[in-house]
């Protein structure tokens, strides 16, 4: 008997495989739509890894907190998302720094 989870821990297994995500994967996982992931892609803030068209794209795991980042920005300030996609490549670098910084000691 499945369960829920067992559900959650198979999309989880999902999310965790690198390349794993398709468009459609992609948008549910942040409340948006096909088309939003489309335009993204094509304005070059979201990169898939492979394929050449939306049919055959497929996103690394990390895509999925970039592409919430960038909704939840767009959404709650208005922004554009050129802008929404720099606000979410800064807020990236900072977490890489904090990440060393333990190290630099």
């Amino acid at each position: 008997m499945q369960t829920l989870f067992d559900d959650t821990l198979a999309s989880a297994a999902q999310l965790m495989t690198d390349d794993a995500l398709d468009p459609q994967t992609l948008a549910g996982g942040c409340q948006m739509t096909l088309e939003w992931v489309s335009a993204r892609v094509q304005a070059g803030v979201l990169e898939p890894v492979s394929g050449d068209s939306a049919a055959t794209w497929r996103f690394a795991s990390a895509a999925l907190t970039r592409a919430r980042r960038i909704a939840h920005l767009e959404r709650a300030f208005d922004a554009d998302p050129q802008l929404a996609a720099l606000a979410a490549d800064l807020m990236e670098e900072v977490a890489r720094l904090r990440r060393l910084l333990p190290q630099a000691g």
